[in-house]
């Protein structure tokens, strides 16, 4: 059902309900005003601020995901051949979040780029032979994409001790090493980019609450969304009606579209994993690593697992972040219950959860093993990264909590484990949400573009020029579009203040 444009809604009846201030509802909120400025948003979070969950810059490596240098992209064949084609997606999608940040740029959103999104080069590195081999079969799959142009490539160690000093040095010489490497990755602050957008949006008339959580959805015999909101604070109750709801609220996305009982969520689940990172602010360590170094996941371990050292700039300050450690807790939000994780369990997705329980051992093995470590052992794993490491100069942190998306798998109907986002259209549109993590915030303006042309494909040709305004390759594919794409690169470049 689509909102009413031209009705100046009350506060108690908003067009649209936005839950959760995360990056993905302040995306939506800026895409509606540039295709909806007259329809009334309003935005309810449950923390005292916004982007305080997975969306905060120390929830997330803000890597900027455009599938430059993780190699769980680029998956091998039995043959070697490595396939490029969920890289080539991911970036393209990438491409279309840096096009719309400029766009907002250009029109006026207050603060510096810089603010938000930094170059930093993306390096692929593994060693020994297999890994060198595959190393040269992914460079040679990527290097003749438009999108990958400008890759390198070596199995140097004299050149590796240029692009990444802190990786090699104290490294043995007759190991076996490959690396590729792209001066076009970008560090992205998320927080501070979801808190400009939400800025932005609040001076055009959107209202952003904080303290306020999202208890109930209900539908009404009208087709409106009963939204009932309890405020953190004092518990007092709020009660909105709305033509439109997207619940962006990460982990907690499930439980509400669980509430809301649209067929649409049935037999999906969720599975919770915590984040953890060693982290150093050392000046000589970042001054030695100005990159950021995905290697490859352990044989039989997640693509969750994949080790990776980032360089990071987080309010003016420079740090070092490796990892990810794993960790396992029962809520869904870092700031969530004990019991999300069994409350989420449902008739209709008993089946799923069973199914993934009976068929993920390699996961259940990997989050044991990661639970029993100790502070030496995850010393030694940041060791095989970083030779030289010193345990003294780092520090665990706790980053964001993921909820891993469980689905039915149509053809089986058994439970399968699901390593990325998925997005909840109900059937009349009046209703969306988000699951799922990786590659999510990098690929924010797509997948909102995706909701905007599902929940209101009534809507879409009249709003295609306006977003082809904002986003120029809306509609088309960069990696078809040579000249397009070179246009593109530079003006995102000159605009978003990339060019080192």
């Amino acid at each position: 059902m689509t909102p009413v444009s031209g009705v100046v809604a009350d506060s108690a009846n908003p067009d649209v309900v936005l839950v959760g201030g995360g990056i993905m509802s302040a995306t939506l909120a800026s895409l509606l005003g540039i295709v909806a400025p007259d329809w009334s948003v309003t935005v309810f979070e449950s923390g005292s601020a916004v982007a305080g969950e997975s969306s905060d810059a120390w929830n997330n490596a803000g890597t900027g995901h455009a599938a430059l240098c993780e190699l769980n992209y680029t998956p091998a064949g039995p043959d070697g051949r490595v396939d490029p084609s969920k890289a080539v997606t991911i970036n393209e999608q990438f491409q279309v979040s840096r096009q719309f940040w400029s766009h907002l740029v250009r029109s006026g959103m207050t603060g510096s780029p810089k603010d938000f999104i930094t170059p930093v080069p993306h390096v692929s590195f593994v060693t020994g032979e297999a890994g060198r081999r595959y190393m040269k079969a992914r460079y040679d799959a990527l290097a003749a994409q438009p999108l990958f142009a400008g890759m390198e490539h070596t199995d140097d160690p004299s050149v590796l001790a240029q692009w990444i000093p802190l990786v090699m040095d104290g490294r043995d010489p007759e190991e076996v090493v490959a690396a590729t490497r792209s001066v076009a990755g970008t560090d992205v602050n998320f927080g501070e980019l979801t808190r400009l957008l939400f800025a932005d949006s609040a001076r055009r008339g959107v209202a952003v609450h904080t303290h306020q959580r999202v208890r109930e959805l209900e539908r009404e015999p009208d087709g409106r969304w009963k939204v009932t909101v309890e405020d953190t604070r004092s518990g007092e109750p709020l009660v909105v009606r709305t033509r439109f709801v997207f619940v962006g609220a990460g982990g907690g996305a499930l439980p509400l579209l669980q509430k809301a009982a649209i067929p649409e969520i049935r037999g999906f689940g969720g599975f919770p994993v915590s984040g953890m990172f060693l982290r150093t602010s050392s000046p000589e360590l970042v001054s030695k690593h100005q990159a950021k170094v995905y290697g490859q996941a352990a044989v039989g371990a997640p693509p969750m697992s994949v080790p990776h050292l980032d360089l990071r700039l987080i309010d003016g300050d420079h740090s070092l972040l490796f990892g990810p450690y794993a960790g396992f807790s029962p809520k869904f939000l870092k700031a969530g219950s004990m019991f999300d994780l069994p409350l989420s369990v449902k008739p209709n997705n008993l089946g799923s959860m069973l199914g993934v329980a009976r068929t993920e051992m390699a996961l259940t093995r990997y989050l044991i093993g990661e639970l029993l470590q100790s502070r030496g052992a995850r010393h030694k794993s940041l060791q095989a990264f970083v030779p030289r490491a010193e345990q003294a100069d780092w520090d665990m942190i706790t980053a964001g909590q993921r909820v891993q998306v469980i689905k039915r798998d149509p053809g089986s109907g058994k439970g399968v484990l699901q390593f990325g986002t998925e997005l909840i259209v109900g059937s009349d549109g009046s209703i969306a949400g988000l699951l799922g993590a990786s590659p999510g915030a990098s690929t924010a303006v797509s997948a909102m573009l995706t909701l905007l042309e599902r929940a209101f494909p009534d809507r879409t040709d009249a709003w295609r020029p306006l977003l082809q305004e904002a986003i120029p390759s809306y509609g088309r594919k960069l990696s078809e579009d040579p000249a397009l794409l070179a246009e593109v690169r530079a003006d995102t470049t000159q605009t978003l203040e990339l060019n080192g």
